[in-house]
């Protein structure tokens, strides 16, 4: 989950860059964009699969593996909405390959998916955020888990200005504000960048202790 997050956190961070844009050309800029969203679908696909398969202390873990609607949860609230979210920013950057889109199937196919898509990471980041801190605000710099989501929630805030500023006029096909939505995105893509590179200490830190307690 760590290294394909991070991996299309890269991806959305780079294909952000005017840099980058400029050299490769608008087409594939949007097919950065693409395989951006199908390494972030590839982990939010794993990340909801590890939240089902993470039966309560009560279940019959032979039982969990078939209990997919766990609406009790919030692991499993906020990992189901993150990947609805990846399937929209799949439409959203899908569809901007297309060679040419008229003004209104850009507003309705590129950019509101990418606004339900933002929304959907923002719920997401929220729900996990409330629930590492048990409430709606919390100090703990020593938990890793506490940075990850941290970080993860300024990304889909950023991903969430980012839309408002990539937003289509529908009759013209004018852009609202490309260059805040383009520095909105790095912004973004780097929070997630940084939360899926933290995923990675938090495992090993999860792992030593499990073996700790085995040992014991």
């Amino acid at each position: 989950m760590a290294v394909l997050f991070a991996v299309g956190s890269l991806l959305f961070a780079v294909g952000a860059t005017s840099v980058y844009a400029d050299a490769v050309g608008t087409r594939w800029d949007n097919v950065t964009f693409f395989v951006g969203s199908l390494f972030f679908t590839s982990a939010g696909f794993l990340t909801y699969r590890e939240a089902v398969d993470a039966a309560p202390p009560a279940m019959n873990p032979a039982d969990r593996r078939v209990l997919v609607y766990q609406p009790q949860r919030i692991d499993w609230w906020a990992s189901g909405v993150q990947l609805i979210g990846t399937l929209f920013f799949n439409v959203s950057t899908g569809t901007a390959l297309a060679a040419s889109l008229s003004p209104h199937a850009a507003h309705d196919h590129v950019w509101r998916p990418d606004a339900l898509g933002s929304v959907c990471f923002l719920v997401s980041s929220g729900l996990a955020w409330f629930e590492v801190c048990h409430g709606w605000a919390a100090w703990r710099p020593k938990d890793w888990a506490w940075w990850i989501t941290l970080a993860n929630l300024v990304g889909s805030v950023a991903f969430g200005v980012s839309a408002v500023g990539a937003y289509v006029n529908p009759v013209s096909g004018q852009v609202h504000n490309a260059q805040e939505a383009a520095v909105q995105t790095l912004i973004g893509a780097v929070c997630f960048f940084v939360g899926a590179v933290l995923l990675l200490p938090e495992r090993t830190e999860h792992t030593g202790e499990r073996a700790a307690a085995t040992t014991a």
